[in-house]
């Protein structure tokens, strides 16, 4: 009890901003995790990660059951839910995968304008954990565990300026690498590699052309960068 109640008083703490220069330099270096390739061969499976992420809580949340979710080692990943193969439900879940790590970054920007940078490193956690139970692969369960155990070992060990920098660098690098894939699924989809990607069965459910879809991607993903930015420069 005495841990939890620990556990409680950090998350709840209220932290000052870092300077100015913090603040950039770990903007900078989530663009390098982002525009450096053998960097990014890496950090794109904390990306696949969150949009897995997505689609099982989209899915969830609009009533389909979440079987699971499976991690791959090539970066790709599989969300499986049951339900209506058509309806509103098919197309929040599909919709969901590529815009969810910008809309992460956007609410952890928002987390941190309001001091709360530990607290957001705890919430982090606990989604976590969450997600733990749905993986059904053992790449996928080393992912998690290994990403949950950086943000724990953050988050119990390290100066409480070290923590605040690490969850600006969690924003900043889910804000910058959210319009990668999209980018990634379009060059993609112009060589014909990726017949069932999410645009083209959001396609198939709703007649709206993938291509409208990749742009709707986009929109969300550059808009969540530039207002998320906004929020962690102020």
């Amino acid at each position: 009890m005495e841990v939890l109640g620990e556990i409680w008083s950090r998350a709840l703490s209220s932290q000052p901003p870092p300077a100015n220069d913090v603040v950039l330099a770990t903007g900078l270096v989530a663009v390098a995790l982002v525009a450096f390739r053998p960097a990014w061969s890496v950090t794109r499976h904390a990306v696949t990660l969150v949009h897995e992420a997505g689609h099982g809580g989209a899915a969830a949340l609009s009533g389909r059951r979440l079987v699971g979710i499976r991690l791959h080692s090539d970066t790709s990943g599989l969300t499986v839910s049951a339900g209506r193969p058509t309806g509103p439900g098919m197309v929040v879940t599909f919709a969901a995968g590529y815009v969810g790590p910008a809309l992460v970054g956007l609410g952890a920007a928002y987390l941190l304008g309001a001091g709360r940078a530990v607290g957001l490193l705890w919430l982090l956690l606990l989604l976590l954990a969450v997600l733990l139970v749905q993986i059904r692969n053992w790449f996928g369960l080393w992912s998690v565990l290994v990403t949950a155990a950086l943000v724990f070992a953050v988050s119990w060990w390290l100066p409480e300026r070290t923590q605040s920098a690490f969850a600006y660098l969690v924003s900043w690098f889910l804000l910058v690498a959210a319009p990668r894939p999209v980018i990634e699924l379009q060059a993609e989809r112009w060589r014909r590699r990726t017949p069932t990607s999410d645009a083209d069965q959001l396609a198939t459910l709703t007649g709206v052309p993938a291509l409208v879809w990749i742009g709707f991607f986009l929109l969300v993903t550059v808009g969540a960068l530039a207002l998320g930015s906004t929020l962690l420069l102020r």
